[in-house]
């Protein structure tokens, strides 16, 4: 778990008859503060009650049945989709009334598409928030002593450190920490190259991978011998330059966890030829590169938890930070590959002449650009808001040089 302030909560609990005042400590992965006001419930609590209780803004404490608990997260988040719908349909009324018979052309050049997707990011935080609201008590080491418990000790240990005191956490982070171990024990199947990337709880994995044969298909420069890896989250773009062919990859990566995970990924796969750095976009104390990888955050909005960062770039400030230093980074005949979506033009929160404006402004031109499109199942589904949006998006690798002096 990330370094954070500890902070605890407390609850009153009938114990033999006597209230007692109980503690214990808060985790939450989604940096939500201690809740100030907890009931306990138990398998007796009806979804109704408990999705009342959690719009309110009380939380859950859990004292039932552990599989109850999943039943009943999974209960009032059907409630709150039954409530968003209704909400929708009210908007798209609106939005008729507005628009006359808009085309899927006409809606990503108008304003609803950025309203649309806004309006997604609120509610799926708002939604994030209540179903957070569901509280699991464990024990020193991840123990929980409710009913039918699996063993969650490993799962949460490796997701969120050890700890020695009892804890109290959202039954959603725990789901989330179970996933994550299911996800490391079998991997990401990597088709283009006959791998599979292992990542960890709190990295983002690679389950988009349309823009690894880009990689494979851009032509490496004439002098590779070393490359960066800028922001290497699982280590999947420096495994790539490795098995082209680069003599020496340096990737980097603030988040602690990505540069546990990259490493056990870069060791399954016996590279030797790969480091890694802690740092804020380019390494330290390296020599200048001939190749420059970097898959930033692919969408301008201000991202909802810590967990989010990998998508979401507030007011692009890693690609512009990238942009504006890379050029320093790069040997003379040094290239720069950025794997980027046009998604964000789609949904208009920026345009390309921004983008090719901010290429300019960092002294660099464009030598060839590769895309490709989409092929994961939100492009297809017609029922999604953005759809328009998702299945215009190409992602491309441009490929950048230096101006000439």
């Amino acid at each position: 778990m990330l370094e954070t302030q500890k902070q605890y909560v407390q609850w009153y609990e009938d114990k033999n008859g006597n209230e007692t005042l109980r503690h214990a400590r808060w985790l939450s992965e989604s940096n939500y503060a201690s809740p100030a006001r907890i009931v306990l419930v138990d398998d007796k609590t009806s979804a109704d009650e408990a999705y009342r209780l959690a719009c309110e803004g009380t939380s859950l404490l859990w004292r039932g049945d552990f599989h109850n608990a999943r039943q009943l997260l999974q209960a009032i988040n059907r409630r709150i989709e039954r409530t968003n719908e209704r909400s929708e349909q009210r908007k798209a009324k609106k939005a008729a009334n507005t628009f006359n018979k808009p085309t899927a052309e006409s809606l990503i050049h108008s304003q609803v598409i950025p309203n649309l997707f806004h309006q997604q990011r609120q509610t799926q935080a708002q939604r994030s928030r209540i179903l957070s609201r569901l509280l699991l008590e464990l024990e020193a080491g991840y123990v929980s002593q409710l009913r039918r418990a699996p063993d969650i000790s490993a799962a949460c240990t490796a997701a969120f450190g050890k700890i020695d005191e009892a804890c109290v956490l959202p039954f959603r982070d725990l789901q989330g920490a179970l996933g994550a171990a299911q996800w490391h024990e079998k991997g990401v199947p990597i088709d283009n190259l006959g791998l599979s990337i292992f990542p960890h709880y709190g990295v983002f994995a690679p389950t988009r991978h349309e823009y690894v044969q880009l990689l494979l298909d851009a032509p490496l420069p004439a002098v590779h011998d070393i490359a960066y890896d800028v922001g290497t989250g699982t280590g999947l773009l420096a495994i790539i330059l490795a098995q082209r062919g680069v003599n020496q990859v340096i990737a980097t990566d603030l988040n602690p966890r990505a540069l546990d995970c990259a490493r056990e990924n870069f060791e399954r796969q016996g590279l030797s030829n790969v480091q890694l750095q802690q740092t804020d976009l380019f390494p330290t104390e390296a020599p200048t590169a001939n190749l420059i990888v970097c898959n930033p955050p692919w969408l301008p909005a201000k991202p909802s938890s810590p967990l989010e960062y990998a998508v979401y770039d507030p007011n692009s400030a890693m690609l512009r930070g990238f942009l504006q230093g890379v050029k320093k980074q790069l040997s003379d005949k040094g290239e720069v590959w950025l794997i980027l979506s046009d998604l964000a033009e789609h949904l208009r929160l920026r345009t390309r002449d921004e983008l090719l404006g901010w290429f300019t402004d960092s002294g660099l031109n464009v030598k060839y650009r590769l895309d490709t499109k989409p092929k994961h199942n939100r492009s297809q589904d017609k029922s999604d808001p953005l759809y328009a949006a998702r299945n215009a998006e190409v992602t491309s690798l441009w490929c950048l040089m230096p101006d000439k002096p």
